[in-house]
Protein backbone atom coordinates (compact mmCIF):
# COMPACT_ATOMS: atom_id res chain seq x y z
CA UNK A 1 0.00 0.00 0.00
CA UNK A 2 1.37 3.47 -0.58
CA UNK A 3 2.25 5.33 1.97
CA UNK A 4 0.57 9.07 3.08
CA UNK A 5 2.05 9.68 5.41
CA UNK A 6 3.00 12.61 4.26
CA UNK A 7 -0.07 14.49 4.82
CA UNK A 8 -0.77 15.86 8.42
CA UNK A 9 -3.22 18.22 10.03
CA UNK A 10 -2.31 21.33 10.73
CA UNK A 11 -5.55 22.44 12.37
CA UNK A 12 -8.95 20.61 12.29
CA UNK A 13 -11.80 22.99 11.65
CA UNK A 14 -14.57 23.07 14.52
CA UNK A 15 -11.35 21.24 16.53
CA UNK A 16 -13.47 17.96 14.63
CA UNK A 17 -12.33 18.28 10.78
CA UNK A 18 -15.96 18.03 10.59
CA UNK A 19 -16.02 14.20 10.02
CA UNK A 20 -18.55 12.15 7.50
CA UNK A 21 -19.05 8.43 7.23
CA UNK A 22 -18.11 7.18 3.36
CA UNK A 23 -19.42 3.54 2.53
CA UNK A 24 -16.03 1.37 1.23
CA UNK A 25 -15.41 -1.71 -0.03
CA UNK A 26 -14.79 -4.60 2.66
CA UNK A 27 -11.87 -5.82 0.99
CA UNK A 28 -10.48 -2.26 0.10
CA UNK A 29 -7.09 -1.18 2.11
CA UNK A 30 -7.20 2.30 3.32
CA UNK A 31 -4.67 4.36 4.81
CA UNK A 32 -5.31 7.23 7.37
CA UNK A 33 -4.71 10.47 5.54
CA UNK A 34 -5.36 9.19 2.26
CA UNK A 35 -6.75 11.23 -0.11
CA UNK A 36 -10.20 9.64 -0.69
CA UNK A 37 -12.39 9.98 -4.40
CA UNK A 38 -16.26 9.87 -4.06
CA UNK A 39 -18.47 7.68 -6.78
CA UNK A 40 -21.74 6.80 -6.16
CA UNK A 41 -23.69 5.74 -4.35
CA UNK A 42 -21.70 7.54 -1.22
CA UNK A 43 -18.52 5.61 -1.45
CA UNK A 44 -14.95 6.63 -1.17
CA UNK A 45 -11.96 4.84 -2.14
CA UNK A 46 -8.20 6.04 -2.34
CA UNK A 47 -7.24 6.66 -5.75
CA UNK A 48 -3.85 6.25 -7.08
CA UNK A 49 -3.89 6.87 -10.75
CA UNK A 50 -3.68 10.68 -12.00
CA UNK A 51 -7.25 12.19 -13.08
CA UNK A 52 -8.40 13.11 -16.28
CA UNK A 53 -8.78 16.98 -17.30
CA UNK A 54 -12.06 17.17 -15.20
CA UNK A 55 -10.50 15.43 -12.09
CA UNK A 56 -11.21 13.40 -9.40
CA UNK A 57 -14.20 14.27 -7.28
CA UNK A 58 -13.19 14.16 -3.54
CA UNK A 59 -14.93 12.49 -0.39
CA UNK A 60 -11.98 13.63 2.11
CA UNK A 61 -9.08 12.50 3.77
CA UNK A 62 -9.20 9.31 5.99
CA UNK A 63 -9.88 9.86 9.70
CA UNK A 64 -8.82 6.26 10.12
CA UNK A 65 -6.80 3.45 8.86
CA UNK A 66 -9.07 0.99 7.34
CA UNK A 67 -8.02 -2.65 6.88
CA UNK A 68 -9.05 -4.66 4.36
CA UNK A 69 -10.80 -8.08 5.28
CA UNK A 70 -12.05 -6.30 8.35
CA UNK A 71 -15.61 -6.83 8.13
CA UNK A 72 -16.30 -3.08 7.94
CA UNK A 73 -18.22 -1.47 5.22
CA UNK A 74 -17.53 2.14 5.84
CA UNK A 75 -14.73 5.06 6.93
CA UNK A 76 -14.48 8.23 7.86
CA UNK A 77 -13.18 11.27 6.49
CA UNK A 78 -11.79 15.03 7.11
CA UNK A 79 -14.15 17.22 5.23
CA UNK A 80 -12.70 20.65 6.23
CA UNK A 81 -9.38 21.54 7.63
CA UNK A 82 -5.91 22.96 6.91
CA UNK A 83 -3.36 19.70 6.15
CA UNK A 84 0.12 19.79 5.18
CA UNK A 85 -0.05 18.11 1.55
CA UNK A 86 2.61 17.51 -1.32
CA UNK A 87 1.84 19.46 -4.28
CA UNK A 88 2.27 17.60 -8.06
CA UNK A 89 3.07 20.66 -9.93
CA UNK A 90 3.65 24.39 -9.52
CA UNK A 91 0.68 25.89 -7.62
CA UNK A 92 0.41 29.37 -6.36
CA UNK A 93 -0.98 30.46 -3.08
CA UNK A 94 -5.02 31.29 -2.91
CA UNK A 95 -5.25 28.61 -6.27
CA UNK A 96 -7.59 26.24 -6.28
CA UNK A 97 -6.50 22.27 -5.93
CA UNK A 98 -7.71 19.08 -6.72
CA UNK A 99 -6.43 15.91 -5.86
CA UNK A 100 -4.10 14.30 -8.13
CA UNK A 101 -3.45 10.71 -7.30
CA UNK A 102 -1.74 9.33 -4.38
CA UNK A 103 -1.40 12.25 -1.48
CA UNK A 104 -1.10 14.90 -4.18
CA UNK A 105 -2.46 18.08 -4.93
CA UNK A 106 -2.24 20.09 -8.41
CA UNK A 107 -3.74 22.98 -9.28
CA UNK A 108 -7.25 22.69 -10.25
CA UNK A 109 -8.09 23.52 -14.38
CA UNK A 110 -10.41 26.64 -14.36
CA UNK A 111 -13.39 24.36 -15.64
CA UNK A 112 -13.13 22.42 -12.70
CA UNK A 113 -16.21 23.37 -10.09
CA UNK A 114 -18.26 21.23 -7.16
CA UNK A 115 -15.90 18.34 -5.24
CA UNK A 116 -13.35 18.29 -8.04
CA UNK A 117 -12.14 20.95 -6.44
CA UNK A 118 -10.93 20.41 -2.47
CA UNK A 119 -9.52 23.54 -1.29
CA UNK A 120 -6.57 26.16 -2.24
CA UNK A 121 -3.39 26.48 -1.48
CA UNK A 122 -2.24 28.42 1.22
CA UNK A 123 1.42 28.74 -0.01
CA UNK A 124 2.95 29.04 -3.38
CA UNK A 125 4.51 25.97 -3.81
CA UNK A 126 7.15 23.81 -6.72
CA UNK A 127 6.70 20.64 -8.03
CA UNK A 128 6.47 17.87 -4.93
CA UNK A 129 7.42 21.29 -2.33
CA UNK A 130 4.60 20.62 0.95
CA UNK A 131 2.24 22.87 1.44
CA UNK A 132 -0.81 24.10 3.50
CA UNK A 133 -3.77 23.59 1.78
CA UNK A 134 -7.62 24.82 3.33
CA UNK A 135 -9.09 21.50 2.45
CA UNK A 136 -12.74 21.94 2.31
CA UNK A 137 -15.33 19.39 0.17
Amino acid sequence: MASFTSIKVVELTNSSGFPRRFACAEATSIEKYALLTLSDPRTAATRTDTPTAAGLICAGIAAMDKTGGDGSISITAYTDGIFEIRASGAINAGAPVMSCGAGEVCLAPTTASGAIICGYALETAADQETINVRFRV
